[in-house]
């Protein structure tokens, strides 16, 4: 494999981890840079603080596009992540670098557009129907090219750098939505992901953070938010305090500042103003569903609407 400069590429890895700079990468993070990432064993293997550190950015799913900046020698890429819109920082993307062994070249002709998309939390991908597992760890959101019918309840899909297809149970993909989906869809997919642990910058469903959920949830169903929670915020349509509904976004910001955290709206709000709210909370280091604290209403800058 040769990657260049100006060049697209392709996430081959199951969860690829961006990181700020190679420099920042700690010895805890070894399982998340291999040929072969263990994202799951990565997580466990750190504490709650190891958690939050800020080298990572974000995370990239199989299949996702990129756009490579620089190949060092030392085998890491300085890259733009195409489908992570993130105004403040590059136009194209999301800035940050992964090891080069997490990249393929894009499939020459390419495979036709995703039709599928993982909608269980996990699965693997097969060398065969009930073969042996190839691609551990695809997470929820995934998009992929169906390669056939199925068969005895698998379906064979079209995976970077392989050539011949790999099978997945056919009950964990579902068709690549068409159409936007209502609030009600997303919020149900969000609420899947509840209890899933606080990962600074994650994006699945091994660990997350609040913007990562909001752009997973979304993304679940073919819509592409930005990936932080300031640029989420102008992406979307404000809508006044008290007139919002569940699956709308609640953001907020200190005075002055840019806002730092989001939550999903689960109830209208109630007589007295008081609300509840679906968010990967920093504090409490996990997903969960709960009434607003105080501490976060003091915050609470404003409500808005996707679509």
């Amino acid at each position: 494999m040769v990657l260049r400069s100006g060049q697209q590429a392709v996430v081959r890895v199951a969860v690829a981890t961006l990181w700020a700079r190679p420099e920042a990468v700690r010895p805890v993070d070894a399982p998340a840079l291999s040929r072969r990432t263990d994202i799951a064993g990565w997580i466990s293997g750190m504490t709650a603080d190891q958690r939050v550190g800020e080298c990572v950015l974000s995370q990239l799913l199989l299949g996702e596009r990129v756009l490579i900046e620089e190949v060092r020698p030392d085998g890491w890429v300085r890259l733009v992540a195409l489908e992570q819109p993130a105004a403040k920082l590059d136009p194209r993307g999301y800035p940050g670098w992964l090891p080069l062994q997490q990249l393929a070249e894009p499939a020459e002709p390419a495979p036709a557009p995703p039709d599928l998309v993982v909608a269980a939390m996990v699965t693997r991908l097969h060398d065969a129907p009930a073969g042996a597992v190839v691609l551990p760890g695809v997470v929820l959101g995934t998009r992929l090219t169906g390669a056939g019918p199925v068969r005895a309840g698998w379906r064979p899909v079209w995976v970077p750098d392989r050539e011949q297809p790999l099978w997945a149970p056919d009950t964990h993909l579902a068709p690549a939505p068409s159409r936007q989906p209502s609030a009600t869809e997303v919020l149900a997919v969000a609420n899947r992901l509840r209890d899933v642990v606080y990962l600074w910058g994650g994006v699945s469903a091994y660990g997350i953070d609040c913007s990562g959920l909001v752009h997973l949830a979304w993304r679940r169903f073919g819509v592409r938010l930005p990936r932080d929670a300031d640029d989420q915020a102008a992406a979307t349509a404000p809508v006044p305090l008290g007139a919002e509904r569940p699956g709308d976004l609640y953001f907020f910001a200190r005075p002055g500042r840019r806002v730092h955290h989001i939550g999903i709206v689960t109830a209208r709000p109630g007589p007295h103003g008081d609300r509840r709210m679906l968010h990967a909370c920093y504090t409490r280091r996990r997903v969960l569903e709960e009434p607003m604290p105080a501490e976060r209403a003091a915050t609470l800058v404003g409500a808005h609407r996707v679509g």
